[in-house]
């Protein structure tokens, strides 16, 4: 009902989205762009082709003026004014097609990003779970039969169709990450092969090019944790323990961006991060809202299968619509 009825109000929205957008401020995400079939993330991400992420980047060109990181903090500080409301290109997860792919286009149309990473999957050291069920999940659809062991392993019955199978895999936590390996041995999948044939992830030579090349190289957690889920203590040993890698590699270590989301992290959390007078900000991923924290900021997802110009129609009448009741700023516990 809810996608109903953005949908409907999506559709009365002018073609003036630069106007008619609700903040001065526009921060897209990605987390990959390629042409080619992902095993490693095909299942979890809706990841554009080449041709569909130019598209994007011409429309928020056409109502946005990219900015760069010193810009934004400038902007948002109050000691910037853009000839128009400003977007800020992120990406998430340092995926090795940032490097490849994504950086020549950003060349070539003039336009900076900030990356940002999970260092233990940096040199292909490991790969991030959910990388990992979907490598599991590509396997299940290539084979005939599966071994009964992996039901057992899920607690299933071996009656479950494929696809039942296949959910129960997707929806594997962080904590039980363990499972993986299991999993993968009896699926006859390598995941350090894989990493090694692929190299799904950024190399540190690679990081300290782009940097050279002027994108930014920022904080996303050690391994990608939900941070819900985490104490505050683990919360902030991810936390330091990357920004302590970035300092050494001398990236940037002033922001930071939640992995998966910031949904249900409490305010001791921000109390704690600013802290440390070095970081500027924190960014989720909730979409065109406020947070009650100031300096957490809300990305807009990009990767939901819609060409940026339907995503941010649909977010500005969201935004809208919450704002008539209330409900369009982020509140902390």
């Amino acid at each position: 009902m809810k996608d109903r009825i953005i949908n409907l109000l999506a559709a009365f929205e002018t073609d003036h989205i630069g106007k008619s957008f609700p903040l001065d401020y526009c921060l897209p995400l990605y987390h990959s762009v390629s042409d080619k079939d992902l095993p490693h993330i095909k299942h979890v991400i809706d990841y554009k082709s080449t041709k569909q992420f130019e598209e994007d980047l011409d429309c928020f060109s056409k109502h946005f003026q990219f900015v760069n990181w010193e810009e934004f903090k400038d902007f948002t500080s109050g000691n910037f004014k853009p000839k128009k409301k400003i977007a800020l290109l992120t990406f998430d997860d340092g995926f090795g097609e940032f490097y490849h792919t994504i950086a020549p286009i950003l060349e070539r149309k003039g336009i900076y990003a900030c990356n940002f990473v999970n260092p233990a999957f940096i040199d292909n050291k490991d790969m991030m779970f959910r990388c990992k069920e979907s490598l599991l999940v590509d396997a299940i659809q290539k084979v005939k039969t599966i071994n009964p062991e992996v039901y057992r392993l899920l607690s299933l019955e071996n009656t479950v169709t494929n696809e039942t199978l296949q959910k129960h895999i997707l929806k594997i936590k962080y904590q039980e990450k363990e499972i993986l390996e299991q999993l993968a041995e009896k699926l006859m999948v390598d995941f350090k092969a894989y990493s090694k044939e692929h190299s799904p992830y950024l190399s540190t030579e690679e990081l300290k090019k782009l940097t050279d090349k002027g994108f930014g190289i920022s904080s996303h957690s050690w391994d990608h944790p939900k941070y819900k889920d985490l104490s505050l203590k683990q919360q902030m040993e991810t936390t330091d323990k990357t920004f302590t890698y970035l300092k050494e590699n001398n990236f940037l270590y002033e922001s930071f961006a939640f992995p998966f989301t910031d949904f249900g992290v409490k305010r001791d959390f921000f109390n704690e991060l600013f802290k440390n007078e070095e970081i500027y900000c924190s960014f989720g991923c909730a979409g065109v809202k406020l947070d009650s924290v100031k300096r957490n900021f809300q990305r807009i997802p990009m990767e939901m299968g819609e060409s940026a110009e339907t995503i941010l129609k649909k977010e500005i009448a969201y935004f809208k619509l919450k704002k008539l009741i209330h409900k369009n700023t982020i509140e902390r516990e």
